[in-house]
């Protein structure tokens, strides 16, 4: 990997990891070295994969003395690896967010890697345990009270200077097939602090994307908040407010769609649905993010703080993901794809690109120095 030439000249940074062991969560952002011995001296690894983070496989372990099940993320070494745990662990113990138990620093196939032991998800993702409803119907209420969930868990993250900049279906995970089970955000591969500078990077989850991303313009937490519209559109009717028409993950259709937020509630689906639901899906799909709702106002609509006297309205909701089943998994079979091609950290994109990139800052910078070598050097045609 990249990260691990720059790595090891800098040398082993502090790791955050979990005070008190397996099933303490300590307080947000806590510190502590890793732990420098094997992990299997303390769980019992399976090769069951449960499954595949931005930066790297999620597999099934036990804890030797208590049995617990967790999950394992095994990430190569590097300074973007680090910086992932660094993340997950300041929002560790939030409400709604997967919590760590332990980070291990060891050697795998002749590599430093960190290997993330955390609590694990057995309820699966959001939209599959709708999905499997069947003939139960999916109500308003029922979809305010989950989007109340992510909100609650966006709410801590933004107010501890954190972006998340991944909130999308696969990311939502379940804690058991209970139906008193807790649903968390999990994947922290592209969080960001958020102090002072708005986020630069270009972060690419088609159907999840907020339109500035697509765009050269700066984001920041209201990337976020973007996200939220969509999952909460999709919650409420069974499919995405954009779609690709020509099978690509992202198309140049599609962004335009996107960056016009060209959108809208068609009949059967949205007949039903409250004008209060429509009104903050449009607060939260505005292209401009200085017009989007933050957090706090979101979780302040009377639709999310007031979700028990939303509209107990039966919903197509599942119905439409059931008939629609080969289509959402093609959906999330492009966006894995696409994360691979698209998502490409800001620094990286400006080294491959420097020769023929047509930045106006560049350009700038490349006249002044030209102006200033013809005159030391002389003029050099090329």
């Amino acid at each position: 990997m990249d990260g691990e030439t720059a790595e090891e000249q800098e040398g082993p940074v502090p790791l955050p990891v979990a005070p008190g062991g397996p099933g303490l969560g300590g307080a947000p952002g806590g510190r502590r070295e890793p732990k420098k011995y094997a992990v299997t001296d303390d769980y019992k690894l399976s090769k069951q994969v449960l499954g595949l983070g931005v930066n790297g496989k999620v597999l099934e372990c036990f804890h030797r003395l208590t049995g617990q099940k967790c999950a394992l993320k095994l990430l190569y070494d590097s300074p973007k690896a680090r910086q992932e745990v660094d993340h997950h662990w300041q929002a560790s113990g939030g409400p709604h967010i997967v919590r760590i138990l332990d980070v291990y620093e060891n050697m795998h196939h002749g590599k430093r890697c960190l290997l993330i032991i955390m609590e694990c998800m057995e309820g699966g993702e959001l939209f599959s345990r709708i999905q499997e409803r069947g003939d139960q119907a999916f109500t308003e209420r029922e979809a305010a009270e989950i989007m109340r969930d992510i909100g609650t868990a966006i709410q801590f993250l933004h107010s501890h200077n954190i972006a998340h900049r991944d909130v999308k279906p696969e990311n939502l995970l379940y804690t058991s097939k209970e139906k008193d089970a807790v649903l968390k955000l999990t994947d922290f591969g592209f969080a960001k602090e958020t102090t002072q500078n708005a986020l630069q990077t270009p972060c690419y989850t088609p159907y999840y994307v907020a339109p500035e991303v697509l765009g050269p313009e700066k984001y920041d937490k209201s990337c976020d908040m973007w996200s939220l519209g969509v999952i909460m559109y999709i919650l409420l009717c069974g499919f995405p407010p954009f779609y690709s028409n020509t099978g690509q993950a992202i198309s140049p259709g599609m962004k335009r769609r996107i960056r016009l937020g060209q959108y809208g509630f068609p009949n059967p689906e949205w007949s039903e649905v409250s004008e209060d639901a429509k009104q903050l899906i449009r607060l939260l799909l505005k292209t401009d993010p200085t017009e989007r709702l933050t957090i706090t106002q979101f979780m302040n609509h009377p639709w999310i703080n007031q979700s028990m006297v939303v509209p107990q309205t039966p919903l197509h909701t599942a119905r439409v993901l059931q008939e629609d089943k080969d289509h959402w998994d093609e959906v999330k079979e492009e966006m894995t794809s696409a994360l691979a091609t698209m998502r490409v950290d800001y620094d990286q994109v400006k080294i491959k690109d420097l020769k023929t990139s047509n930045n106006r800052l560049l350009n700038k910078r490349r006249k002044k120095q030209a102006g200033s070598s013809s005159a030391t050097q002389g003029c050099n045609n090329q």
